[in-house]
């Protein structure tokens, strides 16, 4: 699976291991498991619903398997780029300004894109902008201003506030139900809440005293990880880049539309077969992420329509 990243995390995590005397073992996954039907099957299954990450659901299902047959206990950072600031729309003041949750602001078309695959007159009754702008309102109101903090520590506290309690979250459930799925049971130390009470008021001053993301961990680290892994810019979860990925979700979406599956009763199938029809890298990530949720859904009414009589 090739990463869209600049740098690889092998290598930092090949330092980590050397640095700590830790017994490492790297774990390559196959990119055709990633898009074999049994794998979606286990993931929806898992998932309990037919909205996921795609690949990203995926590749931590089959990660987890791969750990579980090594140990039944883990050890993963969830909450850590929350709760110090680790993403670039903390950073970056139009998206951290920007009235709507700031990873929306960061991705504007992706909800747009993602459910572009459906029925217009669906799309149309699910109202899926006001629903947003709805949800963003009712999670800032529930953030009390901090007596004399400044305008801007008080935005932060308020982007705190909805990373904690809506982007982790979805975090926090992907990956217990990936690793539950497979008996893998993950503990996140960066969820303490002591921690999280704590960083949930430090001032913005402090928080990103340096400039980068995630400043006081990197600071609280200094002498403990080598300097590679400390200096490090933070690089997001990786996702499939091989157009044979692409290609793959293209071939399957296909074969739903001629077998004239339940699933097309729910979408727009010009819109698929246009985006089915497109050379495999062209397609950019909302593409991906509607085809992933075309077959998603096409999954989930195979394992659950007879029990729910729906449609």
């Amino acid at each position: 699976m090739r990463n869209a990243r600049a740098t690889l995390d092998s290598p930092f995590a090949d330092q980590v291991a050397a640095h700590i005397g830790a017994r490492h073992t790297a774990i390559m996954l196959d990119p055709a498991e990633l898009t074999a039907p049994q794998t979606r099957e286990a993931v929806v299954r898992a998932r309990d619903f037919p909205l996921g990450f795609g690949d990203s659901d995926a590749s931590l299902y089959l990660l987890s398997r791969a750990v579980r047959a090594h140990s039944t206990v883990a050890l993963s950072g969830e909450s850590a780029d929350e709760i110090f600031a680790g993403y670039r729309w903390f950073h970056h003041p139009v998206l951290r300004d920007s009235e709507t949750f700031p990873w929306m602001a960061a991705m504007p078309h992706t909800l747009t894109r993602r459910a572009g695959l459906l029925r217009p007159d669906l799309t149309r009754a699910l109202e899926l902008d006001d629903y947003v702008r709805d949800r963003y309102r009712e999670a800032v109101a529930r953030v009390e201003p901090l007596p004399g903090a400044s305008p801007l520590d008080n935005r932060l506290r308020q982007l705190s506030h909805l990373h904690i309690t809506r982007f982790l979250r979805a975090m926090l459930d992907r990956k217990d139900r990936m690793s539950m799925a497979v008996g893998l049971e993950v503990r996140v130390p960066f969820c303490d809440h002591r921690l999280i009470d704590y960083l949930y008021n430090v001032p913005w001053s402090l928080q990103s005293h340096d400039g980068r993301e995630k400043s006081l961990l990197r600071a609280a680290t200094t002498d403990l990880l080598p300097r590679s892994v400390v200096e490090r810019v933070k690089s997001h979860y990786p996702i499939a880049q091989d157009a044979a990925y692409a290609e793959a979700l293209q071939r399957r979406a296909a074969d739903l539309l001629a077998d004239d599956h339940a699933v097309l009763e729910l979408v727009d199938a010009a819109a698929a077969r246009k985006v089915v029809a497109r050379a495999p890298g062209d397609l950019d990530l909302p593409d991906r992420a509607a085809l992933e949720q075309l077959l998603d859904l096409a999954v989930w009414l195979d394992l659950y329509r007879p029990a729910l009589h729906i449609i």
